[in-house]
């Protein structure tokens, strides 16, 4: 009767130095892999715990849930919801799960890779 969405829920991530947090997602289109880190909301999970937990899952690395950036909808049955975050304690502890994770680097924000999607680059700008 209602419908049911999935909710993406992506952490624009910058270091302390301003770089940003890039993932390279090995289940992403080939020409556009590079974006920020983005996982799917569990039941009854809290946003901002999802993408603090999808960070850590896929990267190791630990990060600051700071304020909600925006809300997009639209795309069938999928709700994206993009947070600005911080990394807390830099790169020392990346270990990327190659599962779902290629690469994971920091860029300097006028320096973004090929390959990544247009909102993931206007969110730069944004945050």
């Amino acid at each position: 009767m209602h419908a049911k969405f999935m909710c993406g829920i992506t952490g624009v991530t910058r270091a302390e130095d301003g770089q940003v947090l890039l993932l390279r997602h090995r289940l992403w289109p080939a020409d556009r892999q590079w974006g920020f880190p983005t996982g799917y909301a569990d039941k009854g999970e809290k946003h901002e715990d999802t993408i603090a937990r999808g960070v850590r899952e896929e990267t190791g690395l630990t990060v600051k849930v700071g304020r909600l950036l925006h809300v997009n909808s639209g795309y069938k049955l999928r709700i994206e919801i993009f947070y600005e975050t911080t990394l807390i304690g830099g790169l020392g502890n990346l270990a990327v799960d190659g599962r779902e994770v290629i690469d994971a680097k920091l860029f300097p924000p006028d320096a973004l890779p090929e390959g990544m999607p247009e909102a993931h680059k206007k969110l730069v700008q944004q945050a």
